[in-house]
């Protein structure tokens, strides 16, 4: 099966391709026009905080490119991908299954559930093919580097490797459905290749995992002496940010995926 690609510089985008370079097609950011049948779609922002800095980045990077590739798929032939994320639940009874009422917050979240039913709406009217694929907290090594904003887990790893303080959000007292990249990307190119059509599907470990537990493992594993402190969120994390957060995976489990690389083996690789 060959893949066309849209948004293969991202962190699991990159990913995807070092893994399945042979049947990959990556596509520069300004081409809008698919070659191959199957389109794996993962041009997206990261995070809610555009808002500050560029009111209209979100809009256009998650829907005005999504639609400019989208008008080019009008083929029976297509079948459309899309690259979502968890945040499109919003709060939602736990864990989330796919036909939770989702209510997103934040500028970020908000155009990814928009893209989510443009896409659903676009598809339908031109018979096109298309599968949703929502994906967890993915965690792993980056080249381009990481941020409070874009993988904290990771900042924060790197933090306590130097031994800096680390300011927790409710001591860390929450939890976060985490996979690693690699498992995402064998995930995503498992349902290309088994899941049913026009259907949202989760992609996560679906465990429940308390964000201190850790926080502890690494201060352990690293013999840090960095100082844990507990904060209370800032205001604009509690109004875009969600306290918890797992996902159902029944769909996922159902095609006979299996996760190869659990949370403490992944961090253990980061350090």
């Amino acid at each position: 099966m060959k893949i066309d690609l849209f948004g293969g510089t991202g962190f699991v985008g990159s990913n995807f391709k070092r893994l399945y370079s042979d049947s990959t097609h990556t596509h520069d950011r300004e081409d809008n026009t698919p070659i191959c049948g199957n389109v794996l779609y993962m041009i997206s922002t990261t995070h809610n905080y555009h808002v500050f800095n560029n009111i209209h980045k979100d809009v256009e990077t998650n829907l005005t490119k999504l639609l400019n590739v989208l008008q080019n798929c009008k083929d029976n032939n297509i079948i459309f991908n899309f690259v979502s994320s968890w945040f499109v639940y919003g709060d939602v009874d736990l864990p989330a299954r796919e036909d939770s009422c989702c209510k997103p917050k934040g500028f970020y979240s908000i155009t990814k559930r928009c893209a989510e039913d443009l896409i659903i709406s676009y598809c339908e009217t031109f018979k096109i093919k298309y599968r949703i694929l929502r994906l967890c907290n993915v965690y792993g090594p980056s080249n381009s580097g990481v941020s409070k904003q874009k993988n904290a887990l990771q900042y924060l790893i790197n933090e306590i490797k130097t031994n800096n303080e680390i300011k927790l959000y409710y001591d860390g007292d929450f939890v976060r459905d985490y996979m690693h990249v690699d498992d995402v990307c064998k995930a995503i190119y498992s349902v290309m290749h088994q899941g049913e059509y026009n259907q949202i599907i989760n992609i996560g470990s679906g465990i429940p995992q308390k964000f201190r537990d850790i926080i502890d493992f690494v201060i352990k594993e690293t013999n840090s002496s960095s100082k844990i402190t507990a904060i209370d969120a800032v205001d604009f994390h509690k109004i875009v940010q969600v306290k918890d957060m797992y996902l159902d995976v029944s769909k996922l489990n159902k095609l006979g995926f299996k996760q190869e690389i659990n949370i403490y083996q992944g961090i253990k690789t980061l350090l």
